[in-house]
């Protein structure tokens, strides 16, 4: 420990006469047993603010693993990631503060309220502007596992340390306070970095910073490393593996990113192209050293078919370790030198590094499709998406969430985009938005602009308004539309060809801008599918009419390279010499949205119930990946068993509202025919106005939902049930939903009311699940329901409430087999009315139901489950109910078994036929099983 104290205070007193720049030595000394480092740090501290400091502020990230509590926990729960909420204490990381000293003076220090990973420490005297101060810190980090954040320590025993010592926070007339949440990098102003790390002989280190020496003694091992002007230290101290170091120019590159088994002079090629590339677009990168880690690429990977396994991959050899590399080392890049504030403004660092690798695919892979080779292939060559190039995937996935009407502003914060917008449709967006800049004003005055902003601000920090300010100075026209329109809001571009007047040598042609913004549009003329004429058009208020040359022009097309990420490029076209504005093309099978043509696609589809057998047919739509406000579809079916067409259709129209808590209204009617016995069938349709709420901050995962919809059922009458209700009625039916899922707490709400000819009837359900920190989980849900008024015979419960499996009177439910009263299908059940899983007496309710269905685990996802009810019926005295028995959770709510063990009817475990006494949910839905994969994303 002596040597270590000599060595720490040796390594100060060579660079206290560094005065002009943050200074920070750490000396650290790791126990591997125990996955802890002990730090004694120094920080020197320099005020470049205007004003006087009272306290300081650091980053303590490492602080933001020590429990369930944290921001950091609470994104983990709102995103359903479990493995942090599950894990064990020792997998958990923490910070113990020991001491903080000022000379031999002890200093106050706190956690600010909701920021455990930030530390507050109160000076002894004001740090006037230009002075510094010393501060010296004694403290242990515990280091978490790697699987929360793919930092920290594997399984194998390797550290991947980030965000591991105390940093400054930013001061810049206020404190910029960032909690770790897994988004992205520190702020923290750059520092000179004198490390010195004591770890075991067996440890190999890999850094991006100088490695001063790097020696063996006895079972340790000493480390010193050194950086200037850092702001990112990335270590690792691996045993198991040694990251491969290149020497790329002037620069030395060391990665574990997988190479696939290319050639050594072929990475170097690769390597080589992608740093002369960025240099020569940006400037010289002002570090020697990059640590280029397969755990950041995971972190933000290059979404597409890319990410498939080597043996189906449809890309050249090398184009992914050029791809991937590509990414990786561009953010590095800018991360290291480019010190924008990653949290408000990180926008900027997307917008530069999206166009980049734009850039960088064209100059060397011009002629790559988005599918690859794929699209060379007999029967998929013939999709659009084949036809689609590699860069075109950027506009495609952000119109995914502008579709939806989910897409965020780019000046949003970090923390409040959805994980979708955050990983991909916001910095999509600000990296087409630049190519948008180009076709506008030009490539060169944007190039040029980025290469000066990156020249002028590289290690220093800096903001959005120099980028702004350098990109209007460079350009020859207005471009505050981008700023104001395309950067600030969410406003879609949607622009419409409205009218055309033809004559012997021009058009004079209308243009619509639908929304309210200033964003320019490109009009062209089109021959022979190639462009004749090219024009923008800008200040579109409302609607403006230019005049253009005819040039024997066949149509004319907003947009037509498709440049501008528009969000309705269909109605951009019209006919000049041609009957139509664009053709009907009919496609099998779904594509990619082609907007020169009209689509309709033609898909075989299935279903399955007990009666029609496995019925297969083909669905006709227009809808394709991308959503649309108008969408219909067909779906016509053979039914083998029943031996006759069956199916389904739909057509509806949705209105998207932007910034309110009202997202979608959708109107529709919907109808279908299935059989409900054998020879038995029936004929629903449906108009409905559904009314969608989500709240202004998308994170938040309240959901409100408003139904009003009138069910016409046509049944076949059923000879052998002579007790069967009038088989044609009507109901009209009113529906509000309240939901606010979180992964630790999941509440729910449904009032139902229902009205027909001969009965009103309202019900209220309420569910609430809850997860604890010792991880147990309880599941509450209650159900109520009473009739407003009845004139149903006595006879029938085919309208009453169920207690354990609903008549579903509305055709609501998935039933495989909704008639059956006995063998495997009559043992499926919806959780919805009574909820109840045994089927004790009486089944039914013709006044009204009340009960309660409880369940919590008592191993991961086996649960003992207990329902509890009275029911009333006409005439009779009302009757408490229970049952109690295994659930058995394989995937919740999707795929379930409930074994039965006591109710009213007794021991139903010790007797006979229990086999027919379970009861399952199962989901073939395939839509619903993706939401339960997706919903963290949106």
């Amino acid at each position: 420990m002596r040597t270590f104290s000599i060595l720490f205070f040796c390594c100060l007193f060579s660079l206290n006469a560094v005065v002009a720049q943050h200074q920070i030595l750490v000396s650290a000394k790791l126990n591997k047993e125990e996955n802890a480092i002990y730090i004694q740090q120094q920080l020197t501290y320099v005020n470049t603010a205007k004003v006087p400091l009272k306290e300081l502020y650091l980053n303590d990230w490492a602080n933001a693993f020590k429990d369930k509590n944290t921001p950091l926990a609470h994104r983990f729960g709102e995103e359903y990631i479990r493995k942090f909420h599950f894990s064990k204490p020792e997998e958990k990381g923490f910070t113990i503060i020991n001491q903080i000293k000022q000379g031999e003076d002890q200093l106050p220090w706190i956690r600010p309220k909701n920021h455990p990973d930030i530390i507050r420490v109160k000076l002894n005297e004001k740090l006037e502007p230009g002075e510094k101060i010393n501060l010296k810190f004694d403290y242990t980090v515990k280091i978490p596992s790697d699987k929360f954040t793919r930092f920290g320590v594997s399984d194998e025993g390797n550290y991947k340390l980030k965000f591991w010592y105390l940093t400054p926070s930013v001061f810049d007339g206020q404190w910029k306070l960032y909690s770790h949440k897994d988004i992205g990098e520190q702020y923290t102003p750059p520092a000179n970095l004198d490390i010195q790390l004591n770890v075991p002989t067996e440890f190999y280190p890999a850094t991006a910073l100088e490695i001063s020496h790097n020696y063996a003694a006895g079972n340790r091992r000493h480390i010193r490393l050194i950086g200037k002007n850092r702001v990112e230290s990335e270590l690792l101290l691996t045993q198991t593996y040694e990251p491969e170091t290149l020497d790329v120019d002037k620069h030395q590159l060391i990665t574990n990113l997988d190479d696939d088994g290319l050639q050594p002079e072929i990475k170097d090629l690769i390597l080589t192209r992608i740093l002369d590339f960025l240099q020569e677009r940006l400037g010289e990168y002002p570090h020697q050293k990059l640590l280029i880690t397969k755990e950041e690429y995971l972190k933000n990977p290059v979404y597409g078919l890319n990410q498939l396994p080597n043996f189906i991959r449809p890309f050249p050899d090398g184009f992914n370790y050029d791809i991937q590399q590509l990414k990786t080392i561009t953010n590095n890049f800018l991360n290291n030198s480019l010190l924008i504030d990653p949290r408000e403004e990180q926008w900027v660092h997307d917008a530069i590094a999206i166009s980049l690798m734009i850039d960088y695919v064209d100059r060397y892979y011009p002629k790559m499709k988005l599918v690859g080779s794929l699209s060379k292939i007999i029967g998929l060559r013939w999709f659009h998406a084949a036809d689609l190039e590699f860069n075109d995937r950027y506009q495609f996935l952000y119109m995914n969430m502008a579709r939806l009407n989910i897409d965020q502003p780019l000046t949003s914060s970090k923390d409040s985009l959805l994980k979708f917008n955050l990983n991909i449709a916001n910095p999509y967006k600000a990296g087409i938005g630049i190519k948008y800049l180009e076709d506008y004003l030009g490539s060169e005055p944007v190039k040029k602009s980025i290469a000066e902003f990156y020249s002028e601000n590289k290690l220093k920090l800096s903001s959005e308004k120099e980028f702004a300010t350098i990109l209007q100075k460079n350009a020859d026209k207005n471009i505050d539309w981008f700023f104001k329109d395309y950067v600030n809001t969410n406003q879609k571009i949607d622009f419409k060809i409205t009218k055309l007047k033809k004559s012997k040598d021009s058009l004079k042609v209308t243009i619509k801008n639908k929304r309210n913004n200033k964003m320019p549009v490109s009009l062209y003329g089109i021959r022979d599918n190639k462009i004749i004429y090219k024009t923008w058009v800008d200040h579109i208020n409302k609607e403006k009419q230019i005049t253009i040359p005819r040039n024997d022009a066949e149509r004319i097309a907003l947009n037509y390279e498709q440049i501008i990420p528009e969000y309705n490029q269909r109605n951009n076209f019209r006919g000049v010499s041609k009957l139509f504005n664009k053709p009907i093309q009919f496609r099998l099978l779904e594509d990619i949205e082609d907007p020169r043509y009209a689509q309709v696609f033609f898909t075989p589809e299935f279903d399955y119930n007990l009666y029609d057998g496995i019925a297969i047919g083909p669905k006709v739509y227009n809808t394709t990946f991308l959503a649309k406000d108008l969408s219909f579809k067909i779906a016509p079916k053979y039914g083998f068993n029943s031996n006759t067409v069956v199916g389904s259709a739909n057509i509806d129209y949705t209105w998207r509202y932007n910034n309110k808590d009202l997202r979608t209204i959708r109107l529709g009617i919907a109808g279908n025919r299935f059989s409900y016995g054998y020879d038995l069938f029936y004929h629903r349709y449906a108009p409905y106005l559904n009314f969608v709420f989500r709240p202004q901050n998308l994170r938040d995962n309240e959901r409100q939902s408003l139904s009003i919809r009138n069910i016409n059922v046509h049944r076949d009458a059923n000879p052998f049930d002579q007790n069967q209700t009038t088989p044609n009625y009507n109901v009209f039916n009113v529906r509000y939903g309240y939901g606010n899922y979180f992964l630790v707490d999941h509440t729910s709400a449904v009032v139902d009311y229902q009205l027909a000819e001969n009965f009103s009837k309202i019900s209220l359900t309420l569910q609430y699940r809850k997860l604890f920190k010792n991880n147990r989980q309880i599941n509450l849900r209650f159900y109520g329901g009473t009739f407003i008024y009845s004139d149903l015979p006595e006879n029938s419960n085919y309208f009453s409430f169920a207690l354990d499996r609903p008549t579903d009177y509305l055709f609501d439910y998935n039933y495989y087999g909704r008639s059956e009263g006995d063998g495997l299908f009559s043992q499926q059940i919806i959780m919805a009315e009574g909820g109840f899983k045994s089927q004790v007496m009486p089944e039914y309710a013709n006044q009204w139901i009340t009960t309660v269905n409880a369940s919590t685990n008592i191993w991961k996802w086996i649960f003992a489950y207990g329902d509890a009810g009275v029911v009333k019926n006409h005439g009779e005295n009302s009757e408490f109910l229970y049952d109690s028995g295994i659930r058995v959770a394989l995937v919740e709510d999707y795929f379930e078994v409930f074994f039965p063990v006591y109710s009213n009817l007794g021991w139903e475990i010790a007797q006979p036929d229990y086999d027919q006494k379970i009861r399952f949910i199962v989901s073939l839905d395939l839509n619903t099983l993706i939401r339960l994969f997706t919903r963290r994303w949106y």
